[in-house]
């Protein structure tokens, strides 16, 4: 694959090096990222594919597709996007908007009908930002759907009609799949044909997607790459039986693979499923009522931070998507791990092709350049060895939550020491954190340092007093 503009220089701290040696190096560093990251998430098999300037400059895949069987992940491996697919109905209801028949600012009662009085004044924008206020047609805590009968999708819809409306329309943001179900009935009544039908043919037969469709594990699908969680305490794996009822598909339920997801991000941005302005509109960030930014665009989540703004597919914690607009840059990246929350890969791997966003969003590579060290030389002065390693490669810090899963990670594997280190350095960092000081008091009581452990509990209280673990955990200690 020719990669001759896709790793500048400057992204590597190498402008003298030849650029063969420079895209070589490149491709090195992130496959070693992607594997140790597989490792340390316990990742089984991933997808990776890079789009820069509408053309694909990296794919490779990694690991296994199946764990029983030992298939390695191939190009032809398909992997679910569960509610990434929300982007896909995006995607539709915007080519409706395109052909005028669908208003983004109408009421949803404007097309469908025999809504609760209290639902319809939610407009087309509320159901895709997930500002509705509409009731849950899952509940969250169980992943069932609502009602007596779980698995009734007709007696769900007809309780979720019946449950009290949680907030005014665009008062509060709320992921929540009811939204998707109604915009499934809207683009099927204002689209003439089924969600998935429309789907395949104004995008999958649109970009080439000839392998991509709908199913869960209920269906039988070519070359489906199986799906896993990780047993209790990271030890093992048990299979994950997905299940996406069909009145749910415009809310998960696509089965692809990073080159296919390439070809569809490649026509949406040279204007083959959407013409540019409305694209625009779609990925334009949302406001809630007062004013104040949502987290979602039209169907896809908006990666808020200052600088080189994203927008996303995100599914499962186990695949995602984002989109650079201002960068032309996109990043895929698909596994099959329930849990291994790759989004938080993205943006690590983008900085291979953005130098400004190393430097903005580079605390992943930070951690796992980290990592390698302590393994090689020991936990002790991790402060040191971080400082030494952003100098060195201009990256910013870890964030609080990739010191904290790497603590964690430890924990598990019964290593309190060195997690006390890594939680130790979250807390040197981001010292007014409650999360860090709770995480640290975890750490030093799993290795026996009860004294330790109750000052950070009680520091963690003193910064966030409705924190009931650390309430829960100071009141054991003072009974033993």
């Amino acid at each position: 694959m020719a990669l001759a503009a896709a790793f500048p220089a400057a992204a590597m701290g190498a402008g003298a090096l030849p650029a063969a040696q420079q895209q070589s190096e490149a491709q090195r560093d992130i496959a070693a990222f992607v594997r140790s990251e597989m490792q340390e998430r316990q990742i089984p098999g991933l997808q990776l594919a890079v789009i820069q300037r509408g053309k694909v400059v990296l794919s490779r895949n990694f690991g296994l597709a199946s764990l029983q069987y030992q298939v390695p992940v191939t190009d032809a491996s398909l992997f679910s996007i569960n509610s990434a697919t929300k982007a896909f109905a995006g995607v539709a209801v915007m080519q409706l908007v395109q052909q005028g028949k669908i208003d983004l600012a109408a009421p949803v009662s404007q097309y469908l009908t025999g809504l609760p009085p209290a639902w319809q004044a939610v407009t087309v924008t509320q159901l895709l930002n997930h500002t509705s206020g509409l009731p849950d047609v899952l509940d969250q805590r169980s992943g069932k759907l609502v009602g007596p009968q779980p698995d009734d999708a007709d007696a769900a819809w007809k309780a979720v009609q019946a449950l009290p409306v949680e907030a005014r329309p665009g008062e509060r943001y709320r992921y929540n799949q009811t939204n998707y179900v109604l915009l499934a009935q809207l683009i099927e009544r204002q689209g003439g044909q089924p969600f998935t039908e429309f789907v395949q043919r104004q995008q999958f037969d649109v970009a080439g997607m000839r392998h991509s469709g709908f199913g869960d594990a209920k269906d039988v699908v070519a070359n489906k790459a199986s799906s896993y969680v990780l047993n209790r305490g990271g030890k093992g794996y048990r299979n994950v039986i997905e299940d996406f009822p069909v009145f749910m598909r415009a809310g998960a339920g696509i089965n692809s693979n990073a080159g296919e997801l390439a070809n569809w991000l490649i026509a949406l941005q040279s204007g083959r499923l959407l013409a540019p302005a409305s694209l625009e509109r779609l990925w334009q960030p949302t406001s809630l009522n007062d004013g104040k930014p949502g987290a979602w665009a039209l169907g896809w989540p908006t990666i808020g931070r200052d600088g080189h703004r994203a927008v996303a597919g995100i599914g499962g914690a186990r695949s995602a998507f984002y989109v650079y607009p201002n960068d032309d840059l996109a990043v895929i990246i698909l596994s099959n791990l329930a849990g291994g929350q790759p989004e938080q890969l993205i943006d690590t791997v983008a900085g291979f092709f953005v130098p400004a966003l190393r430097q903005l969003r580079g605390g992943a590579y930070a951690a796992h350049l980290l990592r390698q060290q302590a393994a090689s030389a020991g936990f002790d002065g991790l402060d040191k060895k971080l400082a030494a390693i952003r100098r060195q490669h201009g990256l910013s810090a870890p964030g609080e939550d990739d010191l904290n899963a790497w603590g964690y990670r430890l924990l598990g594997r019964q290593q309190p020491t060195q997690a006390v280190a890594v939680f130790a350095l979250g807390v040197q960092l981001y010292p007014q954190g409650a999360n860090g000081h709770d995480s640290l008091a975890e750490a030093y009581e799993a290795g026996g340092a009860k004294a330790l452990a109750v000052t950070h509990y009680r520091r963690s209280l003193e910064l966030d007093p409705g924190n009931t673990h650390a309430t829960e955990r100071l009141r054991v200690l003072a009974a033993d």
